[in-house]
């Protein structure tokens, strides 16, 4: 290996080598069923055949130009996602960090442009990850994401998840610019906001004059079992930061706004070298396409039901170990007793099954939204394996 990589990952001991659908193989043929998928990335899984002849057809024609000119693809997935969403405009990034920072600058914008340059707060949550630029990393105010890295940048405030109280006194603030949140929180440990609650945010935004931001860089793109995770709750926001999914593995991101809360972003006031460029249109177009159907939800839906029923089956079974199982559809966390990085490497290196690591010491299940009900039963049955091997350790540690 080469000791030449900036160290800033704490990497499991497995070098990949390739995969497909839900499976992963290491370099050394060991074949793994993969519940990570790239953490919610791979929404249909590894080298899905449909995105693969995209970046191939598209890559034979054109890759880069600039935007300053018109590139090939934008309108079209602009209006799919426009079409499927509460959003106007679309501002293709290549990230969902970089989706995140257009957000913030967006619902900033949207106040100067009003007359009232002074709103510039943006409250965020704690156990929240919105990625880890200046402002996302200031957005999730998460200490061991920002420290050593200089002051707090101004006008960011972490709010205490649930509590009603301090999020109603931000909304009445009259410097407040906006509120952003993860209707499910993915890192944080697979919280997922009350429905009544988001119907709330969104009626104390509309009587303060508050943008509404919602990070679905994590559990949108169907990952819940409906395209947006806020469709549960029959709400929307003003701006939305997507990703992950949208490429389905590719580096595609978006930031999703209404005209009224994008009304600030005139020519000039944002940009990207990459981002919207043709092999990520070609890929997002199919990729989207391919995610919002019947078929794929409802698949999400049963798949995410038959996990769950089993998942509280094991909790039952195994109280020493699983504490609770949360999240919502095909975004699943269990809060663990023994450490969850240690549960994470014995699923890896006893049961070969990948699973992901969370906040409040849960592990995620973030499997592709096509997986099957054979292939949701093999993990269910590695995890129960993964459950008896920790048992053990944990009574040979008493």
């Amino acid at each position: 290996m080469s000791g030449h990589l900036m160290g800033v990952y704490n990497r499991a001991p497995l070098e990949v080598d390739r995969g497909r659908g839900a499976r992963l193989w290491g370099t050394d043929g060991t074949e793994y069923l993969d519940c990570v998928q790239g953490i919610s990335t791979n929404g249909l899984g590894h080298a899905h055949p449909l995105l693969v002849e995209a970046v191939k057809t598209q890559a034979e024609k054109l890759w880069h130009v600039s935007n300053i000119y018109k590139i090939p693809g934008q309108d079209e997935l602009a209006d799919m996602l426009t079409e499927a969403s509460f959003a106007d405009v679309v501002f293709f990034t290549n990230s969902g960090a970089e989706a995140v920072e257009c957000a913030l600058k967006t619902a900033r914008k949207f106040h100067s442009a009003n007359g009232q340059p002074e709103r510039i707060d943006i409250y965020g949550f704690d156990g929240a990850f919105h990625g880890r630029t200046y402002g996302a990393i200031n957005a999730a105010a998460n200490p061991s994401y920002t420290e050593g890295f200089g002051p707090k940048m101004e006008g960011f405030h972490q709010l205490v998840w649930g509590d009603r109280e301090a999020l109603e006194a931000a909304f009445q603030s009259p410097t407040t610019a906006a509120v952003i949140l993860e209707p499910v929180q993915g890192e944080g440990g697979c919280r997922e906001t009350p429905v009544e609650d988001l119907r709330w945010m969104r009626q104390m935004a509309d009587d303060h004059g508050v943008l509404l931001i919602f990070d679905e860089v994590q559990c949108g793109m169907g990952r819940t079992g409906k395209l947006w995770a806020h469709e549960w709750a029959d709400m929307a926001p003003d701006i939305m930061a997507v990703a992950k999914a949208l490429g389905g593995g590719f580096p595609v991101g978006a930031c999703l706004a209404t005209t009224e809360a994008a009304k600030g972003m005139t020519v000039g006031a944002h940009g990207s070298t990459f981002g919207g460029n043709p092999l990520a249109m070609a890929v997002g177009r199919a990729a989207f396409g391919a995610i919002n159907t019947p078929e794929i939800l409802g698949n999400v839906a049963e798949i995410a039901s038959y996990l769950k029923q089993q998942l509280n089956g094991l909790a039952e079974r195994f109280p020493d170990v699983i504490v609770d199982v949360r999240g919502k559809g095909l975004l699943i966390g269990m809060k663990l007793i023994p450490n969850n990085r240690e549960f994470m490497g014995w699923a890896r290196d006893e049961n070969r099954l990948l699973i992901a690591g969370g906040g409040d010491n849960c592990v995620r299940l973030l499997p592709p939204l096509n997986l099957t009900l054979d292939e949701a039963r093999e993990a269910v049955e590695r995890l129960e394996q993964t459950c008896e091997f920790a048992r053990g350790k944990i009574k040979a540690s008493a």
